[in-house]
């Protein structure tokens, strides 16, 4: 799988990094067109060709992704995006390709620029789309993509919103460090919230296709027992392998 600094960035979330970027930064002007939380309003105007940034991680709606950005041509990108307060499109890099679903981002904050152009970025997620076809006229990716919403605009019983957030306690507990951040409960679509500390990628890929809130609760709420239970062998190898030998390998 493709690694975050091979795809020109890293996310510094949770690296002990952070504090070097939140004294300085350079809040950006609000993006046009972008709804403020969860999914912007997909209209059926033409869309320019959405750069694309494929990095080993699934970026959801309304949920942060902070990015060290180092190589040239995603130095480009943000060059042509930052000033424009344009989205690109974040999408799973693995085996060679990307996935076809991806989510945009848009940059909310300049947190440090670097004399050689490097930057540090405050991005968020915030619409979801399918590509199309892809581009590579730049030195980065671009795709013509269709944007995409749910098909069921229904909430989500206020039951199943209940067992969904029990289910998520039961993950902040396994962590073995607290999440910086918190989800936000009353946002419509919860599950995005409560699906960005699933570290599993498949599992959160197949969140961002789905197009009901109450079937990706539900879906939430049903694997997260197997994820937490897969989650602690590989946790207890990776703990006693070193040790005796004995442990059986796990793999993600």
């Amino acid at each position: 799988m493709q690694n975050a600094r091979e795809s020109g960035a890293n996310a510094f979330a949770g690296s002990g990094q952070e504090n070097d970027f939140v004294l300085k930064f350079e809040r950006l002007p609000r993006h046009e067109g972008v709804a403020g939380s969860g999914e912007a309003d997909n209209g059926s105007m033409p869309e320019p060709l959405l750069p694309l940034f494929p990095l080993s991680l699934v970026l959801l709606p309304a949920t942060p992704l902070p990015l060290h950005i180092f190589e040239e041509r995603y130095k480009e990108m943000m060059g042509d995006i930052i000033p424009a307060r344009r989205e690109f499109g974040v999408v799973l890099a693995r085996d060679g390709g990307v996935a076809n679903i991806g989510c945009t981002a848009t940059v909310e904050q300049v947190l440090r620029r670097y004399p050689d152009g490097q930057l540090d970025v405050a991005t968020v997620g915030r619409r979801r789309f399918q590509i199309l076809s892809l581009d590579d006229d730049k030195s980065y990716l671009r795709a013509s993509v269709e944007f995409f919403n749910d098909d069921d605009a229904e909430a989500a019983p206020v039951r199943l919103r209940g067992q969904a957030v029990a289910a998520y306690k039961k993950l902040r507990n396994a962590l073995e460090e607290q999440p910086p951040i918190e989800p936000r409960l009353d946002d419509p679509q919860l599950s995005f919230q409560l699906a960005q500390f699933v570290e599993d990628l498949d599992h959160r890929q197949t969140m961002l296709a789905m197009k009901s809130e109450t079937e990706r609760l539900e879906f939430f709420v049903r694997s997260l027992p197997d994820y937490l239970t897969k989650r602690e062998r590989i946790l207890l190898a990776r703990r006693v392998g070193p040790r005796n030998g004995h442990a059986k390998h796990y793999t993600e």
